[in-house]
């Protein structure tokens, strides 16, 4: 979990330094530094908890570790969500700046798919507004990062995001 959580450290700070916009980019900072803090406060808990053995309180403390760490991931998400419609400038040559921008280029066009289609097909109701029952949700860098299948130890480290992987080294 720890390091999944710097995954998704690395992952917004890429996005932050890339935003178009400036209010997106704090975000996404203030985002990415509350998820170090906690995913560096689950490592020291976890190897005290090793060191100490079952007790009822180190568990739960950790726990309530790992449940802090998951709202902070969903967090980054949604900022980089913002972010990505925000827009992004164009990444250096580096492998792992393009991998990020690839990723968010293809949810980004997921949800621009969507919403095309749901303006198409939009069951409105008599004053207009569209009907929530059967609508699909749109979807979500969260929903997205959850579909990947967990990825297996020889699959190369930073994979090509166009060939289906995702761009996290590890299944959230």
């Amino acid at each position: 979990m720890v390091s999944d959580g710097q995954v998704v450290v690395k992952f917004g700070n890429i996005l932050a330094k890339h935003c178009l916009d400036q209010r997106c980019s704090m975000e996404l900072l203030r985002a990415t530094e509350h998820t170090q803090s906690i995913s560096s406060q689950l490592g020291i808990v976890a190897r005290v908890k090793a060191v100490t053995g079952e007790s009822k309180a180190s568990s739960e403390l950790l726990l309530s570790n790992v449940q802090n760490l998951i709202q902070a991931v969903q967090h980054v998400l949604r900022a980089a969500e913002a972010a990505c419609v925000k827009g992004l400038g164009q990444p250096p040559a580096d492998p792992e700046e393009e991998e990020v921008a690839a990723f968010c280029q293809q949810w980004r066009k997921n949800l621009t798919q969507h919403r095309a289609k749901e303006a198409l097909n939009s069951d409105r109701d008599e004053l207009g507004l569209r009907k929530t029952r059967g609508a699909k949700a749109e979807p979500t860098l969260i929903s997205l990062v959850q579909e990947q299948p967990p990825r297996s130890r020889n699959i190369p480290k930073h994979p090509n995001p166009r060939k289906g992987y995702m761009v996290m080294d590890r299944h959230l």
